[in-house]
């Protein structure tokens, strides 16, 4: 029999996105709500990743809005004095625990191992089916999903004498091989090339291929402390508005000690900017065989054939450590809010679990589609240097809208995942005051310098 679910709202998506929604809906309305995930529980692709992964950003700008997660300094290691970021199992830990919460208030459904057709929940456990009335919004938490290597096949097809292993796989390997190959330019390939060399790889033994060369953040520059992270945006408008190209931006935020490249003799293309730890770039340094053939197309045993027709030859053992999924999805923009349902997607620059938040708290305390959807402009993750300028255009708008609505100000503010807050010990900073004026000086100008770089390249 189908049964029909109570609620208002069907979250389609139980990750970061569709957790960061449920979460600020719940504690600003009365909503009843159903979450549905076809994973076993809470936390997206957490559930599924390597297992040495971290969150690439300090633990308090991630999660849901009701509770921090992570919060603390580190006091030893290479990033001693800055904030924690959360292991795998910790991420989990929380988002099982978040969910709890929610269903403690009597008033969220929770269904998992669940498929969502149209507007009916079907269990792949049981098969039982419920529907939900006519009157409930839809909500699309998944349409930003990430694709992640052990849940995605390597784009590259791959010969029957070939070795090649996921990165969750890469830690369950029982022989040693005499070299490791890297498939990947982004985070993924990043971690797995620095746990190879933490477990004592030799760098010589890993050849990288690398279709892209890679910009990423300085993570000491990417913390909860308003005068340093609004120091960042008030330093990249400063240097957008003095560049006469989006490399020579790219290239005078390095000199300012913003971004990070790993080889300083090729200039990079890919800006999706993760944050990196100095000791990381050293550590990636290292390597030295790096194949910069565009993308891997075939992999046969003791050679790699590349997109440009190369051919590459690797030792006959070669493990290949697949971290080529897609990542971050990059779709159209959408409104997130439409007839059909409610798209979760960024909002404020490169922060997803604020943009999920905030716009729970907006459909909580807002009733006009219309007015949701000024307040709430979608942003994009960035990939190229031309997406990473428009994602940071449209969310700076984004940032200067809400900042004029006094109640969203005001919760925002005492939300850790905002990574512009402005907690209450910072108010009378003389530095923050400072970083201030300059951000004040240099949004104007810093944007239409953005967005005329993204018309010239």
């Amino acid at each position: 029999m189908t049964r029909t679910l109570d609620v208002d709202y069907l979250v389609v998506g139980a990750g970061a996105m569709g957790m960061g929604f449920t979460d600020a809906l719940v504690d600003h309305s009365d909503a009843r709500v159903a979450i549905v995930d076809r994973r076993h529980g809470a936390g997206g692709h957490w559930l599924e990743d390597y297992p040495f992964v971290r969150l690439h950003q300090a633990s308090t700008f991630y999660g849901v809005a009701s509770t921090v997660l992570g919060g603390q300094v580190q006091e030893q290691g290479p990033e001693a004095g800055l904030h924690v970021r959360a292991s795998q199992p910790e991420i989990v830990d929380y988002y099982a625990r978040a969910l709890e919460r929610l269903r403690a208030t009597g008033r969220v459904e929770v269904r998992t191992g669940c498929d969502v057709v149209g507007r009916t929940v079907v269990s792949r456990i049981s098969g039982r089916t419920w529907e939900v009335p006519s009157s409930c919004r839809v909500v699309n938490a998944h349409y930003l999903s990430p694709s992640i290597p052990a849940e995605s096949s390597a784009p590259f097809s791959v010969a029957d004498d070939a070795r090649v292993v996921t990165v969750n796989d890469v830690v369950r390997l029982e022989e040693a091989p005499s070299q490791y190959v890297v498939v990947g330019s982004g985070k993924t390939a990043t971690d797995a090339c620095v746990w190879l060399l933490g477990q004592g790889v030799d760098p010589d033994a890993i050849c990288w291929v690398r279709p892209r060369e890679p910009w990423m953040l300085d993570r000491a520059l990417i913390q909860p402390d308003p005068a340093v992270y609004l120091g960042v945006a008030a330093t990249t408008f400063e240097e957008a508005t003095a560049s006469a190209s989006l490399d020579e931006m790219f290239l005078r935020l390095e000199d300012a000690g913003v971004m990070l490249r790993i080889d300083r003799s090729v200039t990079p293309t890919m800006a999706k900017t993760p944050t990196l730890g100095v000791w990381e770039l050293d550590l990636l340094r290292s390597i030295e065989d790096v194949v910069r053939h565009g993308h891997l197309r075939h992999v046969e045993r003791g050679r790699l054939e590349m997109a440009d027709g190369t051919t590459v030859r690797v030792a006959g053992d070669a493990v290949v450590v697949h971290c080529a999924a897609e990542g971050l999805k990059n779709p159209p923009l959408v409104p997130a809010w439409r007839a059909e349902d409610i798209t979760i997607q960024p909002v404020r620059a490169g922060f997803p679990c604020f943009g999920a938040a905030v716009t729970g708290y907006v459909e909580a305390t807002r009733h006009d589609d219309a007015e949701k959807n000024r307040l709430c402009p979608p942003s994009r993750f960035g990939n190229s240097l031309v997406q990473w300028a428009d994602m940071n255009v449209r969310g700076a708008r984004a940032t200067m809208v809400l900042a004029g609505e006094p109640d969203i100000a005001a919760w925002a503010n005492t939300v850790a995942i905002n990574p512009a807050r402005v907690p209450p010990a910072y108010a009378a900073s003389e530095e923050l005051g400072r970083v201030r004026e300059r951000l004040a000086a240099s949004t104007g100008p810093g944007l239409e310098a953005l967005t005329r770089l993204m018309a010239t390249g």
